[in-house]
C-alpha cells in the first residue's frame, strides 16, 4: 500500500509539472525534477504530516523502482539509435569523452584541494570532488535528447556515445575513488589492468552476440503464439546483458544500452520492431522515466546554499565550464559549428543518478567525517554535490533547447 501510494503522488505531480514545462516550450524532464525539489521542499519542512515520504530517499524498494527506470531509459535508448550512425561519430566521440572527461577531473580536484582544509582525508575528499564534476549521467542525456526529437541528430549522436564512453571512463575513476576510499592508497597497476580487460571482454561478448546471434533468433520471434513474446525476448536480452556487465564489475546500464543497440528492423520483423519500441516508450515515458527524475529532485538538501554559497558557486561554474570547453572545444576541432558544439559540451553537463551514487558511497564511507568536527564546507559537501547535480540536469535541457531547438 505504501508504495502504491509513493508512485500514485509521483506520477501525479511529475504528470502536472511536466505538462506545465512542455506548455512553457521547456522539456519534460526539466519539470518533472523540479516536481521532486518542490516535493522534497515540502516533505522535509511537513516531515511528520509525510512520513513515508520523508524516507523515500534511502529506501530499497524505491531505489530499486529507480534503477529500473534507468535500465529502461537505457534500453530504449540504444532501441532508438542506429548502431552504424553510432559506429560512425565513436572516433570523435572518444576524443570528446576524454576532454569533456579530463578536464572537470583536474578543475574538480583543484578547486577541492585549494578550498577544502587538511586533513588526514584531503586527497579523498578533492578525489571525490573530481570524479563528481567529470562523470556524464548517461540517462538524463538520452531522456533529453528524445524529448527535444534530437538523439538522432549529429549532435545527438555525438553527446551519447561521448556520453558512452565517458561512463567507462568513470569506471576506472570509481574504482580508483573506491580504492582511496577504503585504502588510502590509489589503486595498484594490476587493478587498473584487470577492469581494462573486463571491459573490453564485456564488448567483445556483446557485439559478438549482437552481430550473430541475436539476427538469427530475432527473425523468428513473430512466429511465436504466446503472447508478448517479443517484448519478453528483448527484455530477457538486456537482463543477460545487463548481469554480465554486473559480473565483470561494469554498471548494468552498459547492458541495457547494448541489447536495445542491436534490436533494429534489420534484426527482426518491422512489425515487430515497431510494435515493441511503442510498448517500451509507454513504459519508460509514461511510468517510469517520470518517477526516476523526481527521484533526482528528492535528493536536494538546499541547507548548503545558505552556508557555503561561494563554494557551491564555484562547483556548479567549473562543473559547467569543465564540460563545455573539455568537451564543447574537442567538438568544435573536429568541425562542428559553434552551436553545435556548445550543444556538445551542454549536452555532457547533465549529472544526476551517478553523482547521487557516487556522494553515497563517500557518505557511508565516512568522507566527510574530518577534520573533526568538521567545519561547514565539508559538513555540506555531499549537499554541494547533490545540487551541483540538480542544477547542471535542469539547465541542461533548457540550453540545449535554446541551441538545437525542438525536431
Amino acid at each position: 500500500m505504501e508504495l502504491l501510494y509513493v508512485l500514485l503522488v509521483l506520477l501525479v505531480i511529475t504528470r502536472v509539472f511536466g505538462e506545465a514545462a512542455e506548455r512553457i516550450r521547456q522539456p519534460a524532464l526539466a519539470g518533472e525534477i523540479i516536481a521532486g525539489v518542490m516535493l522534497g521542499i515540502v516533505v522535509a519542512r511537513f516531515s511528520g504530516a509525510f512520513p513515508i515520504l520523508a524516507g523515500l530517499p534511502d529506501d530499497e524498494v524505491f531505489l530499486a523502482i529507480t534503477d529500473l527506470a534507468i535500465f529502461f531509459l537505457m534500453l530504449f535508448a540504444g532501441i532508438e539509435l542506429r548502431p552504424r550512425q553510432l559506429a560512425e561519430s565513436s572516433g570523435g566521440a572518444l576524443l570528446v569523452a576524454i576532454g569533456g572527461f579530463c578536464l572537470p577531473l583536474a578543475s574538480g580536484f583543484a578547486l577541492a584541494w585549494f578550498l577544502l582544509p587538511d586533513s588526514d582525508l584531503k586527497l579523498v575528499q578533492s578525489l571525490f570532488v573530481g570524479t563528481a564534476l567529470a562523470i556524464t549521467a548517461v540517462p538524463v542525456a538520452v531522456k533529453i535528447l528524445m524529448d527535444l526529437g534530437r538523439l538522432n541528430s549529429k549532435p545527438g549522436q555525438m553527446i551519447v556515445s561521448a556520453a558512452i564512453f565517458d561512463d567507462v571512463l568513470s569506471l576506472v575513476l570509481l574504482t580508483a575513488l573506491l580504492a582511496v576510499i577504503r585504502t588510502g592508497e590509489l589503486p595498484g597497476t594490476f587493478e587498473v589492468i584487470g577492469l581494462a580487460g573486463n571491459i573490453a571482454l564485456f564488448f567483445a561478448i556483446t557485439i559478438g552476440i549482437g552481430l550473430f546471434v541475436i539476427p538469427k533468433i530475432g527473425h523468428l520471434l513473430g512466429a511465436a503464439k504466446v503472447a508478448e513474446f517479443e517484448l519478453s525476448a528483448l527484455l530477457v536480452g538486456a537482463l543477460g546483458y545487463a548481469i554480465l556487465a554486473e559480473l565483470l564489475g561494469l554498471h548494468f546500464i552498459l547492458g541495457a544500452f547494448m541489447a536495445g543497440l542491436f534490436f533494429t528492423r534489420t534484426t527482426t520483423e518491422k512489425r515487430v520492431y515497431e510494435d515493441v519500441k511503442t510498448k517500451i516508450s509507454g513504459i519508460t515515458s509514461g511510468f517510469l522515466a517520470p518517477v526516476f527524475f523526481a527521484s533526482i529532485g528528492l535528493h536536494l538538501e538546499p541547507r548548503a546554499i545558505v552556508e557555503i554559497p561561494v563554494f557551491l558557486a564555484l562547483l556548479i561554474a567549473v562543473a559547467f565550464a569543465g564540460k563545455l570547453i573539455g568537451a564543447g572545444a574537442v567538438a568544435y576541432s573536429l568541425g562542428m559549428g559553434k552551436r553545435e558544439a556548445a550543444a556538445v559540451g551542454m549536452g555532457m553537463s547533465g549529472r544526476g543518478a551517478v553523482e547521487l551514487i557516487i556522494a553515497d558511497i563517500a557518505l557511508r564511507g565516512g568522507v566527510f567525517l574530518a577534520p573533526d568536527p568538521p567545519p561547514p564546507i565539508i559538513a555540506n559537501l555531499f549537499s554541494a554535490i547533490v545540487i551541483m547535480a540538480v542544477v547542471t540536469t535542469l539547465a541542461t535541457p533548457i540550453a540545449l533547447r535554446r541551441l538545437l531547438g525542438k525536431a
